[in-house]
């Protein structure tokens, strides 16, 4: 059984309706509780129930944001930032005090989207990264993402049933993508079976001298949270396969996780070098090589084409409320 509580509301799952109820009942004896049956919406999330899963979506939070931001009837756009275009510090004229209020406020609502919403988070990540001083162009960005969101406003992240529970993941880096600092940015997937669980785009926090560095700290981010995934299945007493499998498109990296010789060469990167190689000695992680077209996470470092970000959305498990 799984019970989540925010405040005042509640949600239980269980694979026994028995015992759903069974707990409900023992609540009620205790607390004032109002059963509003099958979980329909939590927090700004809506949960729509179809055949074979269900499909978790912000569409009303979305209409909100756009209204608030007058971008309601924005002409929509197919990517929510140019892969053409490079935002810098000193791009732009600064905003104005009330604009840059504005601007914090919308970019953090964003963020919040990205909870159903993971094909905008590279750019609601790179949005963030000037909230200290926002400058004109900076705001044009958001304006995109917006007008992105716009025209896929219903989409929402399908979870699907699935006899595997295996953990696997994509991870991928950009690297020395910022043209302001050289830092590379660092992204991966996190899937349980055939559903995308878990996420993240990020600039890393220091300056990598080469794509396999920046390839390794991002290995080790997903190494990371598949740890806390496969925790967490255990707590649960969900089975599921010791190993997890994790998916990289530099051979570089992948050596560097098996074979000890390469150490000397990268004291730079000790403890992320030591961590995911004793995960791969103890035979707890299945590292795997994969063809950069293929990589799904690449979305998650990069602005990407149209093409590229409908098939980024596809392989997410995004699909239309």
């Amino acid at each position: 059984m799984f019970v989540l509580v925010y405040v005042d509301d509640i949600i239980v799952a269980s694979s026994s309706s028995q015992a759903t109820e069974a707990l409900l009942k023992d609540l009620q004896s205790d607390f004032a509780l109002k059963d509003l049956g099958q979980l329909h919406y939590f927090l700004g999330i809506e949960v729509k129930h179809v055949p074979d899963g269900l499909v978790l979506s912000q569409e009303r939070y979305a209409a909100d944001i756009l209204s608030r931001s007058s971008m309601d009837k924005a002409k929509a756009v197919d990517t929510p930032l140019s892969p053409t275009e490079k935002l810098s510090l000193t791009a732009g004229d600064p905003l104005h005090a009330d604009d840059s209020t504005r601007y914090r406020s919308v970019v953090g609502a964003l963020q919040y989207l990205t909870l159903t919403r993971p094909d905008i988070s590279f750019a609601v990540n790179k949005v963030c990264q000037y909230l200290h001083a926002p400058t004109t162009v900076h705001w044009s960005a958001v304006k995109r993402i917006l007008r992105y969101v716009s025209g896929t406003i219903k989409l929402g992240l399908k979870i699907k049933r699935s006899h595997s529970t295996l953990v696997s993941a994509f991870s991928d880096a950009d690297w020395a993508g910022c043209v302001d600092d050289r830092r590379s940015t660092g992204g991966f997937a996190v899937f349980l079976g055939n559903n995308l669980i878990s996420w993240m785009a990020r600039k890393q926090a220091t300056v990598s001298r080469s794509s396999t560095e920046a390839e390794y700290k991002a290995l080790a981010n997903a190494t990371a949270e598949m740890m806390w995934v496969q925790k967490l299945l255990t707590e649960l007493c969900i089975q599921h396969p010791t190993a997890a499998r994790l998916w990289c498109d530099n051979l570089g990296a992948k050596y560097l996780s098996a074979n000890p010789v390469f150490h000397a060469r990268t004291k730079h990167i000790e403890i992320d070098f030591h961590f995911v190689r004793e995960r791969v000695a103890n035979k707890q992680l299945d590292i795997r090589f994969i063809n950069s077209a293929d990589q799904l996470a690449d979305g998650f470092t990069k602005a990407v084409p149209v093409v590229k970000m409908k098939q980024f959305r596809d392989n997410l498990g995004l699909v239309s409320g």
